[in-house]
């Protein structure tokens, strides 16, 4: 009897995890495509944000513009009863420290945080990137508005703090404004190593860069596409960890990459409409984003951005040639679109936060088995735990099961030799951490 009893009660709780979360749905009804408009509109008006621009100016420039972007958070911090810290985090960087750099200049960078209730150390990163350039890199005279690259960003970020902050979360989030990213990632270089100084564990960055365009140059329109780019493993693994790979797999898993299908599966089950695109690589081809300097120190990243890119839009002179107008133009974005990716970015960081932390040292056993064994430490918050597997060759976590609040488990008749595996932590309220890759075998 007793044992029927724990069994229908499993049943139930899973039950209750299978379903979706109305808080979720709410928060993607109160993105505003119409706000959104507002604030890239009102970037883009500064004429020139360019890392190396006038800091004195109140209308033009990157101090005028930081200005104001500093005083919108401090306006969306009146609205939720002071939740959110505003502040500048800045670095100095002399002239030629990069070709890019023709004179000594601060990287002043604009956070927001809202602190966590239960977890205020742990932290969910919302970036984008304050600056913008036109050809020539060095430019920071004439006119560069940056509309889509990437005042889209930065508004997304800032939307994002309005429709958040009317929540209280157990995870910490980051409504973060980059600067220097054009002249060599160096607002992305300097917060992440200030959070590494403050002791943070950032549960993952999300980079917003250009999320407003659905013209590619090849022709292809859509306003459902999306990108998720993603690195394989952290650059700062250990000899140990990278020699344990090529017996056990996990080219594919680090946690960068799990955080791309966390972002996938929560896409896919809140708004299916959209179209999720892992790419398995960086960052696009030769080129880099705010994600990189935190993967660069260990810490999950990702890139969030539109799918099918204009150049003829991006690091442009205003003007026109045979025909074609140049330059990123505030005619050029579809705020619509730029607030469904501010949603997909919303979603999966109150997920996020609302979740449990991860399960902590999952190891996997059953080598010569016809079955596939896990084991984890329990981690607070957690009230059950699923463990995941997909087919080697899939990119995403195929099949899960719910096995409790349980410190292992065997997975009968799942032979560990055909699967890839992983661990996630559940709340009462459904809410997963990010899987977890096991980083330890056992017999």
């Amino acid at each position: 009897m007793k044992n029927t009893l724990l069994f229908f009660s499993l049943l139930i709780t899973y039950s209750s995890f299978s379903q979706t979360d109305s808080r979720i749905y709410d928060i993607i009804k109160s993105v505003s495509a119409e706000r959104i408009e507002a604030d890239i509109t009102a970037l883009a008006s500064f004429g020139t944000r360019h890392t190396l621009s006038d800091t004195i100016l109140d209308t033009r420039g990157i101090g005028a513009a930081r200005r104001w972007i500093k005083s919108s958070f401090e306006e969306i911090s009146k609205d939720c009863e002071n939740c959110l810290e505003v502040f500048y985090q800045k670095n100095f960087i002399e002239k030629g420290d990069n070709e890019r750099i023709v004179k000594d200049v601060w990287i002043n960078n604009v956070a927001a945080i809202q602190k966590g209730t239960k977890y205020p150390n742990r932290y969910i990163i919302m970036s984008g990137d304050i600056d913008s350039r036109i050809s020539d890199s060095n430019n920071y005279t004439d006119d560069s508005p940056g509309a889509n690259d990437n005042a889209s960003g930065m508004a997304g970020a800032m939307e994002a703090a309005r429709v958040l902050s009317k929540y209280k979360f157990e995870n910490s989030i980051i409504y973060l404004g980059l600067s220097g990213e054009e002249q060599g990632l160096y607002g992305g270089k300097g917060f992440a190593e200030y959070a590494k100084k403050q002791g943070w564990e950032i549960i993952g960055v999300f980079n917003n860069d250009m999320i407003g365009n659905i013209k590619g140059v090849n022709g292809v329109i859509s306003n459902r596409d999306f990108r998720i780019f993603s690195e394989p493993v952290p650059p700062n693994e250990t000899d140990k960890e990278r020699r344990a790979r090529r017996f056990y797999g996990g080219e594919v898993d680090g946690i960068s990459r799990q955080l791309a299908r966390y972002v996938y599966k929560t896409t896919k089950t809140y708004m299916p409409e959209m179209n999720p695109m892992m790419i398995y690589r960086l960052d696009r081809f030769g080129r880099g984003g705010h994600h990189r300097p935190f993967n660069d120190v260990g810490f999950a990243g990702i890139r969030i951005m539109e799918a099918h890119e204009n150049y003829t839009q991006q690091h442009q002179d205003i003007r026109t040639e045979n025909g074609i107008e140049y330059g990123d133009k505030l005619k050029f974005v579809n705020f619509d679109y730029a607030a469904k990716l501010t949603a997909v970015n919303a979603i999966n960081i109150a997920s996020l936060a609302w979740a449990p932390p991860t399960p902590k040292n999952v190891g996997i056993g059953g080598i010569v088995e016809p079955s596939a064994k896990l084991k984890w430490d329990k981690v607070n918050g957690a009230v059950g735990y699923k463990i995941y597997w997909r087919d080697t060759t899939s990119p995403t976590w195929d099949h899960s099961r719910f096995v409790g609040d349980v410190s292992k488990f065997t997975l009968d008749g799942i032979v560990i030799d055909n699967y890839f595996f992983g661990v996630a932590a559940v709340d009462e309220d459904g809410f997963e951490s990010v899987v977890v890759f096991p980083n330890s075998v056992f017999r």
